[in-house]
């Protein structure tokens, strides 16, 4: 302390200015934090107003097609065998051998045609047997006839008693009846006779013969067939149709079987051949059952169709579509645009304000890719038919015309190069 004799006035001095330093140091950090506080919420406030302002989601763009009305045909398919219109088969009506057969297999006769000679000298000899017992009869008759008109004048003279000229007069009775016997067989006789050339019915198409040449052929020969003979211009196809379609045909506009005098249409089928080409002709049904089948819960249809070139051959089955009704003013959508699930099926309704409406539909048929709205749907609506995998209830979108759309496509490729 000698040494130094200043160190103790310098130890009273830092005594009394060491708190005054330490307040300056809180004052200066507390500074220090406010500044740093202010430049962090500056920061942040520069970062939020310079910041760019994000882009708004695009709506999703979805393709709508406008609900309209029209008249729509309702086609049911069935399985079908045609059958042709007259089918005839030929038979011995006598019995004999057969001798000749004149036509040829498979081709088109004319009706009254002869087609086979059966044996007829039998059936001659009877014909010349009864034009001789016709002849008797006959010679008979005119004596019993001269005979009552000589008695007739005796006993008007009584020359001749009552009983000579009851016996006259039967006696010419019973001739004239004996000829008309005789003139009865002889018909017999002739008609039978006539068996012996078979002829063909009808006109047509024949077949191959069923009995060979010289063969015994009859009803009691145990082979009476000989060929069958088809007309086929006009075809009929039979197919049967459900009970159901039966019981809701009152409620159509369209007509099974004879048109009944309303303002029905009658019904019209169209057939698919064997190589799955639809035949260029159209046919009508002309006959419908009045009657349901109780044990396979059908009734049968027919109808008849054209067939000039003999393209449908009897016996063949095939595939009807048969118009089953005709809806006037129905609302007819594509089948794409229904979403089924399983609370029913829905469609995607666009409203006036571009919000997409998820609405519950009953359907009806459906054709040609298709479908009938039953309920659910009104004239005008428009409806979601490509993007609706993307919505949902209550979503707005960017409704976009199939037109428009490919319109804009186009200009998209133009700009494009």
């Amino acid at each position: 302390m000698k040494n130094f004799p200043n160190l103790g006035k310098l130890s009273v001095i830092s005594a009394a200015w060491l708190p005054k330093i330490k307040g300056h140091l809180v004052q200066h950090k507390k500074l220090w934090i406010v500044i740093a506080a202010i430049l962090v919420i500056g920061s942040v406030v520069i970062y939020f107003l310079t910041r760019p302002k994000p882009r708004p989601m695009p709506l999703p763009n979805v393709e709508v097609t406008a609900v309209d009305t029209t008249t729509v045909n309702i086609y049911g398919e069935y399985v079908g065998r045609i059958r042709a219109q007259q089918f005839v088969e030929v038979h011995a009506r006598v019995e004999g051998y057969l001798e000749r057969m004149l036509f040829k297999e498979g081709a088109y006769i004319q009706k009254g045609q002869t087609l086979f000679i059966i044996d007829p000298r039998v059936y001659e000899a009877h014909v010349n047997r009864a034009k001789a017992q016709l002849n008797k009869a006959k010679a008979q008759a005119e004596k019993a006839n001269r005979d009552l008109k000589r008695i007739r004048p005796l006993y008007e003279q009584n020359a001749a008693s009552q009983l000579d000229l009851d016996n006259a007069i039967a006696a010419a009775e019973s001739a004239n009846a004996e000829v008309t016997v005789a003139q009865a067989d002889l018909t017999q006789a002739e008609l039978i006779l006539s068996y012996t050339k078979v002829v063909s019915p009808i006109s047509g198409y024949i077949s191959e013969r069923v009995a060979d040449i010289g063969t015994l052929v009859g009803p009691g020969a145990g082979k009476s067939l000989l060929a069958t003979v088809v007309k086929s211009d006009t075809v009929r196809i039979d197919f049967s149709m459900t009970a159901l379609d039966y019981l809701k045909s009152k409620d159509r506009n369209v007509s099974l079987g004879d048109a009944d005098g309303s303002d029905k249409q009658v019904s019209h089928v169209t057939i698919t051949l064997s190589d799955d080409s639809e035949y260029p002709y159209k046919g009508l049904v002309d006959f419908a059952d009045p009657q349901v089948d109780p044990k396979t819960g059908t009734f049968s249809v027919r109808a008849e169709m054209p067939n000039p070139d003999h393209q449908l051959l009897p016996g063949e089955f095939t595939k009807v579509k048969v118009l089953l009704d005709l809806r006037k003013n129905a609302i007819e959508v594509p089948s794409k645009a229904v979403v089924i699930e399983k609370g029913g099926a829905f469609i995607f309704v666009v409203r006036q304000d571009s919000v997409a409406e998820k609405r519950f539909v009953e359907l009806g048929p459906e054709t040609d890719n298709k479908v009938i709205v039953e309920r659910g749907l009104r004239h005008g609506e428009r409806i979601v038919t490509e993007g609706y995998h993307k919505l949902k209830h209550g979503m707005k979108v960017n409704p976009v015309a199939a037109s428009n759309k490919e319109a804009d496509g186009e200009t998209n490729q133009d700009s494009d190069l």
